[in-house]
């Protein structure tokens, strides 16, 4: 069974960067789409960026779109979100997720993902 673990959430002042990681164990990720989401308090989680097994396709929201990255290492099994120029909004627990799946991602829904890791919290504040 696919583990995740996320790691690289902190406080951080608007304008900032952070890189949050996303390891995985028990399964290699070579198989797996793997996305990240977030949930704001009172807010429904959200899904912000995606991308296939073959890192082929990538989806991003249009709120994040031009400030994060998502990249995938399957040669360490770990998946990473840069994220640049944070603003008060980003403000979050963010999640990563996987499902097995070999075909492109063009959506980004919660729904859509299996295994889940715990979360890390993201501040940005000044």
């Amino acid at each position: 069974q696919l583990q995740l673990v996320e790691s690289g959430g902190d406080l951080v002042q608007p304008g900032g960067s952070l890189r949050l990681s996303c390891a995985a164990s028990g399964i290699a990720l070579d198989y797996y789409a793997i996305g990240w989401f977030r949930q704001a308090p009172g807010k429904e989680r959200e899904g912000i960026s995606c991308m296939s097994s073959s890192d082929s396709s990538k989806w991003y929201a249009e709120s994040v779109k031009g400030r994060f990255t998502i990249t995938r290492d399957n040669a360490k099994n770990i998946v990473y979100l840069q994220m640049n120029s944070l603003n008060p909004e980003d403000t979050a627990d963010y999640y990563c997720a996987g499902t097995m799946t070999l075909y492109p991602v063009r959506s980004c829904s919660p729904n859509d993902y299996t295994f889940w890791g715990q979360g890390t919290q993201v501040v940005v504040s000044s």
